[in-house]
């Protein structure tokens, strides 16, 4: 199933692959941790989408992004990118893992600028790293409860969200939620600082009207994007101007979609 595994792990997935299962080593997580449950279904492919939504509501983060990323030239090697950090620091060993999270931390020191207004800003921002963090967490979780194969119980969930602790922590988050309460009540603080924007419109036409796929994989991906949509909340797609209105129609075909994902992937031997 190349088709399915390039754009997201991209031309280097055998090797990859291998570096991060067959190498020996002490790991932070192991199978049967909520964290390897979410994170290795399908369903994160929704979850990555409405992730990029909501935090392109930041204005301050998404004029870092828009300024330091190549997200508009090369949005098949972001999300590969991204990808391979969660994979990473997810299955791989811990030292694999500590190695990533440098990375990230050396490029994050380097991205500094100002906003419209003359505000300074810097990736490494606490603030700015914390509500990523959130809207990741909550989007791998919103769309794992309605999209994955095996949906976690309420303390299931709070159990998924402590673990993502560890990683959050090593990237300098600060005091990063550990329950979905949690969870839920730093994205409320946030909300105030939350708008639609120039970044936030063009997140949206990339992901909408000029998606980086073509011929059947658009088809996919678009019903995969309108169930992001759908498990956005009502105040997060009212800012980005995407429907309103619960759409039972986009959950059932990206239902539809991840399971017929989910069944070509389970025959896949490199897998």
């Amino acid at each position: 199933m190349t088709a399915v595994r390039r754009p997201v792990a991209g031309e280097r997935f055998a090797e990859q692959h291998a570096e991060i299962w067959h190498t020996p080593g002490p790991r932070w997580f192991a199978e049967g941790d909520q964290i390897w449950t979410v994170h290795s279904d399908i369903a994160m492919l929704i979850g990555g989408i409405r992730a990029l939504l909501l935090q392109s509501l930041h204005p301050v983060a998404m004029r870092g992004v828009s300024e330091h990323s190549d997200y508009r030239t090369d949005p098949l090697g972001r999300l590969q990118r991204t990808s391979r950090f969660v994979t990473v620091t997810t299955f791989g060993t811990i030292a694999s893992a500590e190695r990533a999270i440098a990375r990230v931390r050396g490029i994050h020191r380097r991205v500094r600028g100002m906003t419209e207004s003359g505000r300074p800003y810097r990736a490494d921002d606490p603030e700015l790293l914390l509500w990523v963090h959130v809207a990741e967490i909550d989007s791998f979780l919103a769309a794992h409860r309605d999209f994955g194969a095996a949906p976690l119980d309420d303390a299931g969930y709070d159990r998924y969200v402590a673990q993502t602790r560890i990683t959050a922590e090593r990237l300098g988050v600060p005091d990063p939620p550990g329950s979905r309460a949690e969870l839920a009540a730093v994205i409320e603080r946030f909300r105030p600082q939350l708008d639609r924007s120039a970044g936030s419109d063009e997140v949206v036409d990339l992901l909408f009207r000029q998606p980086p796929f073509s011929g059947p994989q658009r088809l996919g991906y678009r019903l995969l994007a309108a169930g992001a949509v759908a498990v956005l909340p009502l105040w997060a797609r009212t800012l980005l101007g995407l429907p309103e209105h619960d759409q039972p129609l986009a959950r059932s075909a990206a239902r539809t979609v991840t399971r017929v994902l989910r069944w070509a992937l389970a025959g896949d031997t490199a897998v």
